[in-house]
């Protein structure tokens, strides 16, 4: 372990430090990692992200490590016409950084965990320049058994079998996944739309209800002013005995059927205001209390006044402190 790099009789090369042991030594963690028929290693940038405490992969690659060092799994792979590696997590997605670009994560790192790596890194070149080569500690070297990282060199002809059999289970995991979450969703919609076709129905009941009460009403009131004005036609005096009468609601409302055509709003109006002018003498109320009366809004209700001042059955007369109009019985 103590040279750069050496060939055997047989031409293969070895490592002059175990690649498993180099990772350990630099991160202190078992590092997951996928050794290329070449004999380049290539690390999941999601375990040493993890060891390093980064909560955004993506955005620390992309800020340290250039792109050549870094690849996602099913690029790397079909570029040495290898199958995606069976095994837990193994995705096709899966971004994996280089040897080189592991180190250049680490030693970008501010973090204090990233220290280790750093101080290792300085001793290492300060012994090979001072003794010409350098040895790992037992204590840097990663132990075996299990749980150990696996390796993975893996020929095609070799890991196809393997790996339709784990696609197909994390096929069948991702698809039960999902049915369950649609499922999820699907309730939660379902849910939620019975909860607002509740609400509607509560809200339309009262409506209709509180619609229904406010018809009947106003029906059996003008029922009732309806036979009150027949009875006074019946029972008119002369108009000069007429104007010598006090004037009564029911005789203002004869008075003013006769005056102009009445609408259903404009008699709603007039069956509220009758009784004020002749009780006060005048209408002082402002137009939101006769709307909130009548059922009606202010602008109908103002436009209900201006029709009975136009055929004279009211006359203004100034207004109040708050610029509110009044009103008075037309004596014309």
């Amino acid at each position: 372990m103590n040279e750069p790099r050496k060939q055997s009789a047989s031409g293969e090369r070895h490592e002059a430090i175990d690649v498993s042991d180099f990772v350990y030594a630099a991160t202190g963690a078992r590092v997951r990692r996928l050794t290329m028929p070449d004999g380049s290693h290539w690390f999941p940038a999601v375990d040493v992200c993890r060891e390093l405490g980064h909560s955004n992969p993506q955005k620390a690659l992309s800020d340290h490590v250039p792109t050549e060092h870094r690849e996602s799994l099913e690029t790397l792979t079909r570029g040495y016409g290898l199958s995606i590696p069976a095994g837990r997590e193994w995705r096709r997605d899966l971004n994996v950084i280089s040897l080189q670009g592991l180190i250049l994560l680490v030693n970008a790192c501010t973090k204090a965990s990233c220290a280790p790596l750093k101080m290792w890194v300085a001793d290492v070149i300060e012994t090979v320049q001072r003794e010409g080569s350098y040895t790992l500690e037992e204590a840097e070297v990663q132990p075996t058994g299990p749980g150990a990282p696996i390796a993975y060199a893996m020929p095609e002809q070799v890991a196809e079998a393997i790996v339709r059999l784990e696609t197909r289970n994390l096929q069948l995991d991702e698809d039960f996944a999902n049915g369950q979450r649609e499922s999820i969703e699907l309730q939660k919609e379902m849910l939620a739309v019975q909860k607002e076709s509740l609400a509607l129905q509560r809200e339309a009941s009262t409506t209709q209800k509180a619609t229904l009460a406010v018809q009947q009403a106003m029906v059996r009131a003008m029922e009732r002013i309806a036979d009150r004005l027949d009875a006074l036609v019946l029972e008119r005096r002369t108009p000069d005995a007429h104007l010598a009468v006090p004037p009564t609601t029911e005789s203002v409302l004869a008075d003013w059927r006769q005056r102009l055509s009445v609408t259903a709003d404009v008699w709603t109006v007039a069956v509220v205001v009758a009784p004020i002018l002749v009780e006060k003498g005048e209408l002082r109320d402002p137009l939101e209390a006769i709307a909130a009366r009548t059922g009606l809004s202010v602008h109908r209700v103002n436009e209900c006044l201006r029709l009975l001042r136009k055929h004279a059955c009211i006359r203004s007369q100034g207004g109040t402190e708050d610029g509110a109009p009044v009103y008075v019985l037309s004596r014309s």
